[in-house]
């Protein structure tokens, strides 16, 4: 397909001294045209303001190497849950930390917030799902950008919610600002949640027919460790685990996905990002068979 437009990258680091310029420095480094990032730590909420993150430049370097910025990906810390109401102080917590990544991802020149849509703790899915989508409207009724959140596919593990295409769906029905809301899929969240991961033109018709494609605003491409229905979420690196180079490579070149930004969240090997050698393998459409071994 000539006129195919691939976006690729992996999640990259966001460290002093260089911040946001050395994020970008690191995904050209890999060979990416796209990548991920965190705007702190994703385990707290401690933040730096956005003037010390050297981001106008970042930008330069961006502008000065062609990559799009509206195909850039943040990712919004782990400890958010705006399904969970058992708790009015953390509910009230995700709403401000949401509202506030929203910002800074508008901050970095970013359209695409990703976001885990939490667990239901003890309150069923029903609840869970219609506490994220109050979450989500108290968040849009302020917020004044033009960032678009991505729920993320999940696993399944624990109380997760968002874990089949019709949770999904049923969250940005009941948010009165569907407009703002798209759909991240993640190939080894969905294999664990029970999906046929290699039946990749059937997987993207369900989710056409449930969802609609137009909402899928990123794909995060991982291996999993575990067999289809595990419920785990325990990345593998591209060819070493159940789904496989040739699956994972018909999710990166298919047609339907032409344009959609695919991100690598695979493990570090040896304590070292092995983020250049899978997205040449990914490109290319070959698996350097051993890579792993003798990275």
């Amino acid at each position: 397909m000539s006129d195919y437009k691939l976006y690729i990258g992996s999640h990259v680091s966001m460290n002093s001294p260089e911040f946001y310029l050395g994020s970008v420095k690191e995904a050209l480094s890999y060979g990416a045209n796209t990548f991920m990032f965190y705007t702190g730590a994703p385990q707290n909420s401690y933040r730096k303001p956005l003037s010390e993150l050297k981001i106008q430049e970042g930008r330069k370097v961006l502008q000065e190497a062609g990559l799009d910025e509206s195909k850039l990906i943040v990712h919004a810390p782990y400890i958010i849950n705006g399904a969970n109401k058992t708790r009015e102080d953390l509910f009230d917590l995700s709403i401000k930390l949401i509202g506030s990544e929203i910002v800074r991802t508008a901050g970095f020149g970013c359209k695409i917030l990703v976001l885990h849509p939490g667990a239901h703790v003890s309150q069923g899915y029903d609840a869970g799902i219609d506490n994220l989508a109050e979450c989500l409207d108290i968040i849009f009724k302020k917020d004044n950008t033009d960032v678009k959140i991505a729920l993320e596919t999940m696993a399944g593990k624990g109380t997760e919610i968002g874990i089949t295409f019709e949770q999904i769906r049923a969250i940005i029905d009941k948010c009165h600002y569907p407009e703002r809301l798209g759909v991240c899929l993640d190939t080894c969240h969905i294999s664990d949640a029970g999906y046929d991961i290699h039946d990749v033109d059937g997987i993207l018709k369900e989710f056409d027919r449930v969802i609609g494609l137009d909402k899928l605003l990123v794909v995060h491409i991982n291996d999993s460790k575990n067999p289809r229905g595990a419920h785990k979420d325990r990345h593998e690196n591209i060819g070493y685990g159940y789904i496989g180079f040739e699956t994972l490579s018909k999710f990166i070149h298919h047609p339907l996905l032409n344009g959609i930004p695919k991100i690598l969240e695979t493990p570090y090997i040896n304590e070292k990002p092995p983020y250049k050698q899978e997205i040449e393998m990914l490109k290319d459409g070959k698996f350097i068979e051993g890579w792993k071994e003798n990275f």
